[in-house]
C-alpha cells in the first residue's frame, strides 16, 4: 500500500520530533552536531551499538517514532519530493544504510559513523535479550514472505513475540482494507511494526500511520524481508566496505535496479560534490512530532480512520 496525497490519512506537520525538551531521565538525545547533513537529510552519526542503545531507550520510554534506513535512493527521492524530505526530517532516526552516507558523514567530521543496514538492525533486535519482551508485527513483502519470515524468526529466536503479519496489495488499500488493517493493529498492539516495502513508500507509510496506532516504533527496512528469507543473497564484508554492494544487488536484480541506479547515482555524486565544496547549501526542514504512546489518539472503533486530532 502506498499512502498518497488523496488518502484519508493525513500527516501531522508540527515541530520536529527530535528535541532536547522531549528527553527523559536516562535517555540519550542526539544533538545536531551528531548528525551528518546529506543533501538536507540528517543522518545519525552512529554505529550499530549506538543505534540499538537509542532504540532501547525509546522503547523503555514508550516514545513514539519511526526509523528510516537512509541511503542514496531515499536521499535522491527526497530531492524530488518535498513530502519525502519532510518525512525524513520527522523521523526518530535516519540511520546510515549505505556506504556513501558513511563517507559523507566522515568527510563532515563524524568519524564514529558506521553503516547500519536494515537486515543487520532487524536481526540484532531479535537476537538481543533486552528486546525479548516486545511485540513485533511484519508489514510488507510479496505474498507469503511476511509469514515465512515470521516462521523463520520464531525458530531462530524462540524468545521473540511475533504477533502478526500483513501482506499489502500492489496498489492503494481500499477504505475497507484500511479499516481492517488499523483494527488489526489496534487489537494486536505491537510494540514494533517492521515495514518491508520500497522507498519512499515505506517512509510515507510510517509517517502517516504511526499516530493512529498503539505502537511505539516503526522501522522501514526495505528488502530485509527478502534478505532474511533467502531471496536476496548477502555479499562479503569487503564488498560492503568498498561501497560496491549496489553492484552485487544489481547483478541479482538488474531489471528492477538498473534504472534506479542510473537515475540516482550520477545525480547524487553531482549534488553531493557541490555540497561538500560549499557551492550549494541544503537546509533541513522541520518534521513531525508524535505524542508518547499513552497519549496516542483514542479512536474508539475500527471505522474511525482519522488524524491524531480526532476523538
Amino acid at each position: 500500500m502506498t499512502p498518497r496525497s488523496g488518502s484519508l490519512l493525513q500527516a501531522i506537520d508540527e515541530k520536529p520530533y527530535r528535541s532536547n525538551d522531549d528527553s527523559v531521565a536516562g535517555e540519550k538525545v542526539t544533538e545536531p552536531e551528531d548528525r551528518a547533513n546529506v543533501l538536507g537529510v540528517e543522518v545519525e552519526a552512529l554505529d550499530l551499538p549506538g543505534a540499538l542503545a537509542q532504540i532501547e531507550a525509546a522503547l523503555k520510554a514508550q516514545r513514539k517514532g519511526y526509523i528510516c534506513m537512509t541511503g542514496v535512493h531515499g536521499i535522491m527521492e527526497a530531492q524530488r519530493d518535498p513530502e519525502v524530505l519532510k518525512t525524513y526530517a520527522g523521523s526518530f532516526m535516519n540511520l546510515p544504510d549505505g556506504t556513501p552516507t558513511v563517507w559523507v558523514g566522515r568527510l563532515q567530521g563524524h568519524q564514529s559513523i558506521q553503516r547500519v543496514t536494515g537486515p543487520d538492525l532487524m536481526v540484532e533486535i531479535f537476537r538481543r535479550r533486552q528486546f525479548a519482551g516486545y511485540r513485533h508485527f511484519f508489514y510488507g513483502g510479496k505474498s507469503g514472505i511476511a509469514e515465512e519470515l515470521a516462521q523463520t524468526f520464531s525458530r531462530r529466536f524462540p524468545w521473540s513475540h511475533i504477533v502478526g503479519t500483513y501482506t499489502p496489495p500492489f496498489r492503494d488499500l481500499t477504505l475497507l482494507e484500511e479499516r481492517q488493517l488499523i483494527s488489526l493493529l489496534r487489537g494486536l498492539q505491537p510494540s514494533i511494526v517492521w515495514v518491508g516495502i520500497s522507498t519512499p513508500r515505506q517512509e510515507l507509510f510510517m509517517r502517516r500511520y504511526l499516530p493512529l496506532l498503539d505502537t511505539t516504533l516503526m522501522f522501514g527496512v526495505g528488502a530485509a524481508f527478502d534478505f532474511h528469507t533467502g531471496r536476496i543473497r548477502d555479499c562479503a564484508d569487503w564488498i560492503k566496505r568498498a561501497g560496491l554492494q549496489w553492484l552485487h544487488r544489481l547483478m541479482q536484480d538488474p531489471r528492477h535496479l538498473l534504472w534506479r541506479y542510473m537515475r540516482n547515482n550520477p545525480a547524487f555524486l553531482s549534488q553531493i560534490s557541490l555540497q561538500m565544496a560549499g557551492l550549494r547549501h541544503y537546509e533541513v526542514p522541520e518534521g513531525t512530532t508524535f505524542p508518547r504512546q499513552d497519549d496516542s489518539p483514542d479512536c474508539k472503533t475500527s471505522a474511525d480512520i482519522c488524524t491524531p486530532s480526532c476523538g
